[in-house]
C-alpha cells in the first residue's frame, strides 16, 4: 500500500527545537495507521541543497508534500493533535476489509 501522506521535516543539527520537532513527527507517525505516512527528516547543515530546493528559510519546517495542496509549517511543532489538524490528517483513512 502506498502512503496516503508524505511529509518532509527540515531541522538544524541537534538543537533542542530540532529534537522536539523530530519527536513530534515520531509521535504523529505512531498515532496514524501503519504505512499511512511517509516521512523524511533532512538536516539543513548536512544537506543545504535540499533546503534551498524546497525554499526553506527557517527550521524546523514541516512540509506536507502530498496529498496536494502542499502545506508548510514553520517553527515550534508543539502538539501532535494540532499538527494533525494543520496538516489536514484528521480524516479517517479508509478501512481495508
Amino acid at each position: 500500500m502506498m502512503a496516503q501522506a508524505t511529509l518532509r521535516l527540515f531541522v538544524t543539527g541537534g538543537t533542542p527545537l530540532s529534537a522536539a520537532a523530530v519527536a513530534r513527527l515520531r509521535e504523529l507517525e505512531q498515532q496514524l495507521p501503519p504505512d499511512y505516512l511517509s516521512a523524511e527528516i533532512i538536516d539543513v547543515l548536512q544537506n543545504p541543497d535540499f533546503a534551498e530546493a524546497d525554499r526553506v528559510l527557517a527550521t524546523p519546517t514541516l512540509i506536507r508534500l502530498s496529498p496536494l495542496p502542499m502545506i508548510r509549517l514553520v517553527g515550534d511543532l508543539e502538539s501532535v493533535d494540532r499538527l494533525m489538524q494543520l496538516l489536514d490528517l484528521l480524516q479517517t483513512p479508509p478501512q481495508v476489509n
